[in-house]
């Protein structure tokens, strides 16, 4: 594995929203599957998904890992829902209220379709810090700091991601992605 930090980045560029060339690849669609963790304070969980973006929408299915369905999350701009595994469906406005109601933590699913694929969210502005093969390597956004880790040299799409967000009590979300397309 090749790991990048801010050690090692060849270029840092404030960038004030969203450049023309990423709104085409923000509105791409991508299928992802993986592992992630969550951490924050003194507690965490575990859980694989399997992750649908279609440009607009976002679908993603957490289970444990043993594969018993934990939630089933789902929305867009206009908002979002849980279908949780004791049959309980939540409904929320946006996706950090619907994550903070449901998982007890305020996730951004909605500025992660983009941080994924190594981009910034619309809306906001990004500091972004790229590798010596122009892939971004460390992005920050609404407060949070994500770090992009490359399988190679060659690699386009990051194999894992460590998101942090500083709080009273830091939030921690470790992502390892085991199939893109």
């Amino acid at each position: 594995m090749v790991a990048l930090g801010g050690a090692g980045c060849a270029e840092l560029g404030r960038v004030p929203d969203v450049q023309p060339a990423d709104r085409a690849a923000l509105a791409q669609p991508f299928e992802a599957e993986g592992r992630l963790s969550v951490r924050r304070g003194s507690t965490g969980a575990t859980s694989q998904f399997d992750w649908t973006h279609d440009g607009t929408t976002d679908t993603i299915v957490l289970t444990s890992p043993l594969g018993q369905t934990i939630a089933r999350l789902s929305g867009g701009t206009a908002g979002a829902r849980a279908e949780m595994a004791d049959g309980r469906v939540e409904t929320a406005d946006d996706w950090d209220t619907l994550t903070a109601r449901t998982l007890n933590l305020p996730l951004p699913v909605g500025g992660f379709a983009a941080w994924f694929r190594g981009l910034p969210r619309e809306g906001s502005s990004s500091t972004v810090e790229r590798d010596p093969q122009h892939r971004t390597a460390l992005l920050r956004q609404d407060g949070w700091e994500i770090l992009y880790t490359y399988t190679d040299n060659e690699a386009q799409r990051a194999s894992r991601l460590v998101l942090r967000y500083p709080d009273t009590e830091p939030i921690e979300v470790r992502v390892v992605v085991d199939r893109w397309q």
